[in-house]
C-alpha cells in the first residue's frame, strides 16, 4: 500500500489490486475554527468525524449505488476508518460540485445583495475548480467545455447525477426532520470517460438544519442513525 495523496480530509493509498484505499481523518473545511463545507481549507478538528463521515458515505454509497447512479465505493472498513474505491481520473486538476437548496454560506456572500439568506433555490448546482491558492473558483460549463476539461455531455452527466443523488440525501433527511440546505461532491471519470461520484457522501461535506438551527456534523449523524 503506497501514499499517493494527502488530502485535507482524508488520505489516498494505493492498493495492489489496481484500486484504491481513502483514510478518513478527523479533519473538517471551515475557517476561523468554524464547520462550513463550502471552504478550501482545513479550519477544526472534530474528533470521530472521520467515522461519522464514513459510515455516512457507506450508508448513502449502498443507497445510490442500488438507484443505479454510477459511484467509486467498493466497500468499507470502520475498524481503521477507510474505503476501498475504484480509479477514477479527476477533472483537470480536481472539481467540486455543490448543490444548493438554500442561498447560504458561499452563495449568499456573493449574491447576498440580490437574494435574501435562507432563501429557497431549485437544486443549483455550481461547479468550482479545486485550487486552494486562488480560493477554489467557480467556473461555469460553457468554461469546463472550451478548455477541454470535460465534455458537454459530462457535464450533463454530472449536473443530472448530482441533482438525482442530492435527492436521496434531501429526502432521507426529511424523514428525519431535518433539511438539507446544500452539499458537497466530487466527480470522476473511468477508462470509458463515463462520470462517476466520487470522494465521499458525509455529513462534513454537507449543511443541515432542524427546526431552523444548523446541525454540526458529529449531531447530524446521531439524529441521522438514532
Amino acid at each position: 500500500m503506497k501514499l499517493i495523496y494527502t488530502g485535507k480530509t482524508k488520505d489516498v493509498f494505493a492498493l495492489d489490486n489496481g484500486n484504491y484505499l481513502l483514510k478518513f481523518k478527523d479533519d473538517c473545511t471551515g475557517k476561523d475554527g468554524v464547520f462550513d463545507p463550502g471552504e478550501n481549507s482545513v479550519g477544526l478538528t472534530i474528533e470521530g468525524v472521520g467515522d461519522v463521515n464514513l459510515r455516512m458515505s457507506i450508508y448513502f454509497f449502498e443507497k445510490i449505488n442500488a438507484a443505479g447512479i454510477p459511484t467509486h465505493y467498493i466497500s468499507a472498513n470502520l475498524a481503521d476508518t477507510t474505503m476501498e474505491v475504484k480509479p477514477a481520473k479527476a477533472f483537470g486538476k480536481g472539481l467540486e460540485v455543490i448543490c444548493r437548496e438554500r442561498a447560504v454560506g458561499s452563495f449568499i456572500r456573493r449574491y447576498g445583495a440580490l437574494i435574501e439568506s435562507g432563501a429557497k433555490l431549485p437544486s443549483y448546482v455550481e461547479t468550482t475548480l479545486k485550487d486552494d491558492a486562488k480560493g477554489d473558483p467557480l467556473i461555469t460549463k460553457d468554461a469546463l467545455v472550451a478548455i477541454g476539461v470535460m465534455t458537454d455531455e459530462q457535464y450533463e452527466s454530472l449536473k443530472a447525477q448530482t441533482q438525482a443523488i442530492t435527492k436521496i440525501v434531501a429526502d432521507d433527511l426529511a424523514a428525519k426532520g431535518m433539511e438539507l440546505y446544500d452539499i458537497k461532491f466530487e466527480f470522476g471519470y473511468d477508462a470509458d470517460g463515463k462520470v462517476m461520484l466520487i470522494d465521499e457522501v458525509a455529513s462534513g461535506n454537507m449543511r443541515v438544519y432542524k427546526n431552523g438551527e444548523y446541525v454540526d456534523p458529529m449531531t447530524l449523524n446521531k439524529l441521522f442513525f438514532a
